[in-house]
């Protein structure tokens, strides 16, 4: 993670000291259990609690023990034995590395889930109040690219509201997925601590113990958590991707806000470019690129090893902190995005009727005349439109085999832009429901 790219709430979730902090809980109240079932005594569960939660936990000293030690949990122990005295000998009793570290990291993940999700509300609240001022502006949809019948950018803007209501569904289900505890001890039997302790700690901490942890906590939670994030990004992309066709000289039919003292081009002053959606296809590329390593990450060896271990520390921090970025950024574009409807009008006339083929072809058929014909006879006039900049529906009237089937009064009603709106209301009900 770089600061260009970073906001400080999900930042600070994986600064060392916030990581100390939270090792510092888990082994405390482990610490609480083991008092409460006689394994420790009760005053020294009192002492760590009140010597190691006032600590200051320097995070310069804990690297030059680790210089020594080659561990970092041992570090911190052997750190937090400066603060806590004697009494430090009750810590960590029958835990191993992986029970600090595996619930350490699903605590931070789960701060991190909240971030977003809260990152996916704001969207989705930007994202719903443009769909409804725009519910009825017309403009054409594309298919390939290519002009094909008119929608409204409203329904645009519920399609991607619809899709981060689906991303925001499975980022909880990821959360509740990912949000589990590992106090098992080595290889994850309970053999030097009691299950209780493990119970104990996951509710302080509000996770769930494990079902079975062989020492780590199972890395196919972290590689769907993970991949997860990378289909979240790639809606982030497909809508930036959208925006930025939209921005395009050629349509301009919305751009990204402009503001005061913006420059474009270091060299062309007229310059307006979609940079902030641009962007947003970089850093979706970067989430989607960390579902892979997760991924591989599941198949460890026997009980434990750490080739998980360099990759997890690089992918949480910058997963959660990319995406947490541009879901903020995503939404401020939509929040300040200029729609031009009279462009959009523009443009869906710009090939004089032709997307109202599909009408004149359905109304052939039902006038009598096959569909093979049908689609001959609209095809026919609608290359005159490609090729000679006609107008359809004056081609359509001078056609006779057209004529033939349908008056002209039949016709011109075939061209009627309303029909393509009829029914999104519905749509909108089936996307934000009856209110």
């Amino acid at each position: 993670m770089i600061p260009r790219y970073s906001r400080p709430d999900m930042v600070a979730i994986w600064s060392p000291e916030t990581r100390f902090r939270i090792w510092f809980e888990i082994e405390a109240h482990a610490c609480d259990a083991l008092a409460e079932i006689g394994v420790i005594p009760k005053e020294a569960a009192k002492t760590i609690w009140e010597k190691g939660g006032a600590a200051t936990f320097d995070v310069e000293r804990i690297d030059e023990i680790e210089r020594v030690t080659k561990h970092d949990v041992i570090a911190f122990l052997t750190h937090l034995a400066e603060f806590v005295g004697p009494d430090a000998r009750f810590i960590h009793q029958g835990m191993t590395s992986s029970d600090v570290l595996d619930t350490c990291l699903a605590v931070q993940l789960t701060r991190a889930s909240d971030i977003l999700l809260a990152d996916l509300d704001a969207l989705l609240v930007a994202l719903k109040k443009r769909a409804f001022e725009h519910k009825d502006t017309i403009t054409i949809g594309r298919s390939h690219g290519i002009h094909a019948e008119p929608t409204t950018f409203g329904v645009k803007l519920a399609l991607a509201y619809a899709e981060f209501s689906r991303a925001r569904e499975r980022l909880v289900a990821a959360r509740e997925d990912i949000a589990t505890c590992a106090i098992s001890g080595a290889v994850g039997t309970f053999a030097n601590i009691d299950p209780r302790v493990e119970e104990h700690v996951a509710a302080k901490l509000g996770l769930r113990p494990e079902s079975v942890s062989t020492q780590v906590i199972p890395r196919d939670r972290h590689a769907m958590f993970f991949a997860t994030l990378g289909v979240i990004a790639s809606s982030v992309e497909r809508l930036a991707t959208e925006i930025r066709h939209l921005q395009r000289t050629e349509v301009l039919e919305a751009e990204e806000y402009f503001s005061p003292g913006q420059k474009g081009s270091s060299a062309m002053p007229h310059k307006r470019n979609p940079v902030l959606s641009e962007n947003l296809t970089g850093l979706a590329r970067m989430v989607r690129s960390y579902a892979m390593p997760a991924m591989e990450n599941v198949a460890l060896w026997h009980e434990r090893d750490i080739s998980h271990s360099s990759v997890e520390r690089m992918i949480a921090p910058d997963a959660t902190v990319t995406l947490d970025f541009a879901l903020a950024r995503l939404t401020g574009v939509i929040d300040k995005l200029v729609v031009y409807p009279d462009n959009m009008l523009k443009n869906l006339n710009k090939f004089r009727g032709l997307v109202h083929s599909q009408r004149v072809l359905l109304a052939l058929t039902q006038a009598g005349v096959s569909r093979e014909d049908a689609y001959r006879l609209v095809q026919r006039n609608a290359m005159k439109v490609w090729e000679e900049g006609a107008d359809f529906l004056e081609e359509l009237l001078a056609d006779t085999e057209v004529t033939a089937a349908l008056s002209e009064a039949e016709l011109r009603e075939k061209f009627d832009l309303g029909y393509h709106t009829k029914h999104v209301d519905t749509i909108f009900r089936r996307v934000f429901g009856e209110a």
